[in-house]
Parts: structure tokens; C-alpha cells; sequence
């Protein structure tokens, strides 16, 4: 290890055998074709070609592989407050990050890299939808180091001793505020994802009624002797254990990725940020600097709410919707207790909701005429003139017409806008119930529009714009929406924080 981050340095020596994995991996990717094609043939073909091939494959990725360990450098430029990557074999890069663009560093190790015992260091902006600076192999102090300078804008060299210090801070540091429990860990794993699970549910038994109804139709089978064989009611209890059997399936799978994704997940404070650690195979930390947060998204549904746990989503600035899902920092599992000890850390005080707005009734209206009537007009339409054999299906539009009834019911009583001094609140969601929380100070832009049949009935439609997404309102009280938009626009004009 250098002794200052100041001087060009490469990654850790191991790490060569990190970026010929990771090679080996884009080859495999780019190669598979052949690779299935081979296997297919292989008692057709050459076998001391294959073997030569493969040597050569392997020696050229491996060579691959050193190029880039050779000629990948990092360092900081203290005198001009910059990050600086350069990389290429043939075509040389240099990214140039400014430190007080970054938004967001995490360390992360993988379970080859645990082994290695080497840490991963991502460094995001809100410039791409990519990693803007990404180190794969470099040893833990140095990314811990790292890590905390290229997270603080203020000018400081950091020496070999600095390093030792940060390693030993980083050890004694105070115990998490928060930890993530295993039963917390379980409760969300069993709680969430429940239209995804259906969604799969209905479209594997959809798609396996098809297929065995073609199959029967288009075979010598006798279908009257099968129809006697089988029993209605025997039928019907199978029916009910695969769709028990489905469920189950798809919790345990929900609950198992839960686990191996968020398990011991620690938040710490440390120096007026958030740090955060979790996983289990595939280990992840990151710092938060709550000034750099955009968007706090607080979710809970029925089961949740009676388990008392929640789930947090927090948003830093991007730079476009392709890039929203890597500014996302999810929190799983939080009581009542833990979500307003964050929530402190985050706004410096427990947001509060303020002014409720309420969308006019004409939206239910509208949700209930594109989601209902537009789609059973077209499948009565389609049965009526084209397809007659849909009618065998007309008995679920009742089922269809309740459980989309009670989506669209619900999501508009939960549909509202609260507008507080300090916070602006949207909560929506018919099932889990999502209030995303911002502060006016960190708005960007405010686009409003009102139909001209809407003027007569004072109701419009607002949209906010943030750094990290936006938040939109529709049919509201239009008069009183104004003058919200106002009073924001003036605290845009006056704000000078530091969020980007």
C-alpha cells in the first residue's frame, strides 16, 4: 500500500484473478452459442482441438485479464477535489469525478472476493445510470479510507497513519443504532411481493390449462372415458394443493431472498452520515449523507402494519429514470420506533403531515371507466365478433370486476396529498400503502396543467419535480394547489442547501 491516496496506485495484486473472473464471466456470456453447440457435438468434434482451443481461451483471457490490472490506477487530486480513474488496455479512459458530486459510495464483497479477501468499491453520481467509478479489488482499510474521504468535501491528506486510524475507527466504532433482526427479516419475507405471487400463480395455471386443453384436443385420447375416470371432486382437491403448493413456493422463495439479501442488516452513525452494512453471501455498505437525500418512500400494508414493521426506500439525485433503481437504498423490517429514529437522522425531525388535499370523485370515475368498462367492452367485442370461445370464459368477469373494483376503490382512498410547512407527503397504493416524504427546499421544478372542462369545477393536476423522481397529484383543489405552488417556488428561490 502507498502511503497517501494522492499518488497512482493499482489494486490489490490478488485482484487479477477478480478481473480474469469477471472477463471469464463477459466471454461466457458473448461465447455461449458456441458453447451449447460444442456440447451438442462433442463426439464430433476434434477433441485435441477443443483442449487447444480452450487453453488458448483461457491464456487469452488471463492475459486480458493482467492488461487490465496493469493499467488500471486511482487516485485523489486534493488540490482540485477530484477522484481520478484511469483504465484500457488499447483504448486508454480517464474518469475524472468531482468530489462534491458524489452521491452515494458503497463497499461491497462478493463471496469469490470474501474468499480472496479483497472489497469492491463503488462510486455512484447522479451523471449516468451506471457506476461511475468502480474498483474490484483493494483491501479492506484502504476502501474504508477511502471510502470516508471521498465522502467529505472538506481538504485533508490522508497518510498511512490516517489509514491505520481509519481501519481502527471503523473496529471500535459504537454500536449500530439499528439492527435489522432475523424475525424482522421474516415478517417482511412473508408480507411482501403478494401481487407478484399471484401474478405467477395465475400465469402458470392460465398457461398449463392451455397446453393440457390442446393437448387432450388434438389427441386420440377418448375424452368421455376420461371424463369417468376422472372424479369432479378429486379434481378439485388437486387443484387446491398445487395452488397451496404454488404459494408456499413462492414465499419460500421470497423469504429466502429476503434472508440472503438483507441478513444482519447494521445502520450506524458516523460523523453526521448513515452507514449502512447487510448480506450474507454477498456483503454490501454504504454511506448515506442525509443532505443528499431526495425522496423518502415509508410502505406498509394490512399484515405489516398488524406485525408492526414497515419498509423504507430512500432516494438519492439522478439523472434520469434509468438510473432511479441504483439510487434506491431499501431498509427492510423497521418498527414504528426505528422508522422515526431514522426519519430524525434524515429531516432532523419526525415529518409531519399537515394539510390533507383530496382528489375529486371524477378520478374514481375516470380509474373505474379505463381499468373496468374499456377492457370488458373490448373482451365482449372480441367475443361477440371474432372469438365466440371466449364466452366460456365470461363467469370470471365478476372476479375481475371485484378484485380490479378494489384495487382501483382503495387506491383512491388512500390517494392524498399532505402539505406541511417543512414536508410534502403523496400517499398512494391500493394494498401497500407507499408516503413519500420530500422536503420543498429540495424541489426542482413544479409543472401544473388543468383541462378546460376541469376549470368549472376548480380541480387540477400538479406534478413535482425532484432530483430523485417525481411525485404527482391529480384532480386536486385547484385554487389551493396554486397557491401551495407558490409558496414552493419562493422557498426554491431562497433555499441555498447543499443536496447535490
Amino acid at each position: 500500500m502507498d502511503n497517501t491516496l494522492h499518488q497512482p496506485q493499482r489494486q490489490s495484486s490478488i485482484g487479477v484473478l477478480i478481473l480474469f473472473l469477471d472477463t471469464l464471466q463477459k466471454w461466457g456470456r458473448a461465447l455461449w452459442p458456441i458453447a451449447v453447440i460444442w456440447i451438442f457435438k462433442f463426439d464430433e468434434l476434434n477433441k485435441v482441438y477443443l483442449v487447444l482451443g480452450t487453453i488458448v481461451v483461457v491464456l487469452t483471457i488471463g492475459i486480458v485479464a493482467y492488461l487490465q490490472y496493469r493499467n488500471f490506477t486511482f487516485y485523489l487530486d486534493n488540490e482540485n477535489e477530484e477522484f481520478i480513474i484511469s483504465e484500457g488496455i488499447f483504448n486508454k479512459t480517464k474518469t475524472i469525478i468531482q468530489l462534491n458530486r458524489i452521491q452515494q459510495v458503497n463497499i461491497n464483497q462478493s463471496l469469490i472476493q470474501r474468499l480472496i479477501g479483497v472489497y469492491e468499491l463503488d462510486v455512484d453520481t447522479a451523471g449516468s445510470a451506471k457506476k461511475e467509478g468502480k474498483i474490484q479489488a483493494i483491501s479492506h482499510p484502504l476502501a474504508l479510507a477511502l471510502k470516508a474521504r471521498l465522502m467529505d468535501n472538506e481538504k485533508k491528506e490522508i497518510s498511512s497513519l490516517e489509514l491505520e486510524e481509519s481501519s481502527q475507527a471503523e473496529t471500535l466504532e459504537g454500536r449500530p443504532f439499528m439492527n435489522i433482526s432475523f424475525l424482522s427479516l421474516l415478517k417482511v419475507g412473508i408480507t411482501s411481493n403478494y401481487v407478484k405471487s399471484l401474478g405467477l400463480i395465475l400465469a402458470f395455471f392460465a398457461t398449463a390449462y392451455e397446453n393440457s386443453r390442446n393437448f387432450i384436443e388434438h389427441s386420440d385420447f377418448d375424452k368421455t372415458k376420461i371424463n369417468a375416470y376422472l372424479d369432479r371432486s378429486l379434481a378439485m382437491q388437486s387443484i387446491a394443493i398445487i395452488v397451496m403448493l404454488m404459494l408456499c413456493s413462492i414465499l419460500i422463495i421470497n423469504l429466502v431472498r429476503t434472508i440472503f439479501k438483507y441478513y444482519d442488516y447494521k445502520i450506524t452513525k458516523k460523523n453526521g452520515s448513515l452507514l449502512l452494512s447487510f448480506g450474507l453471501l454477498s456483503t454490501k455498505s454504504t454511506i448515506l449523507k442525509p443532505e443528499k437525500v431526495q425522496i423518502v418512500t415509508v410502505t406498509r400494508n394490512y399484515f405489516q402494519r398488524k406485525m408492526n414493521i414497515l419498509e423504507l426506500k430512500i432516494k438519492q439525485a439522478t439523472s434520469g429514470e434509468k438510473e432511479e433503481r441504483k439510487s434506491v437504498i431499501e431498509i427492510p423490517g423497521c418498527n414504528e420506533k426505528e422508522n422515526e429514529e431514522i426519519l430524525k437522522l434524515l429531516f432532523k425531525s419526525i415529518p409531519q403531515k399537515g394539510v390533507m388535499l383530496k382528489p375529486n370523485f371524477r378520478k374514481l370515475v375516470f380509474s373505474i371507466f379505463l381499468s373496468i368498462i374499456v377492457p370488458l367492452t373490448g373482451f365482449f367485442a372480441f367475443a361477440n365478433y371474432i372469438e365466440e370461445q371466449l364466452y366460456e370464459y365470461v363467469y370470471l368477469v365478476p372476479l375481475y370486476i371485484f378484485f380490479v373494483g378494489a384495487i382501483v376503490y382503495f387506491g383512491f382512498r388512500n390517494n392524498r396529498l399532505f402539505i406541511h410547512d417543512d414536508f410534502i407527503i403523496k400517499q398512494s397504493g391500493a394494498w401497500d400503502v407507499d408516503n413519500k416524504i420530500i422536503e420543498p427546499g429540495k424541489i426542482q421544478a413544479i409543472t401544473t396543467s388543468q383541462l378546460f372542462w376541469h376549470k368549472s369545477v376548480d380541480i387540477g393536476s400538479i406534478t413535482i419535480h425532484t432530483a430523485g423522481g417525481n411525485i404527482s397529484f391529480q384532480l386536486g383543489n385547484f385554487t389551493l394547489l396554486k397557491q401551495y405552488v407558490n409558496l414552493w417556488l419562493y422557498e426554491m428561490e431562497t433555499t441555498n442547501s447543499n443536496w447535490m
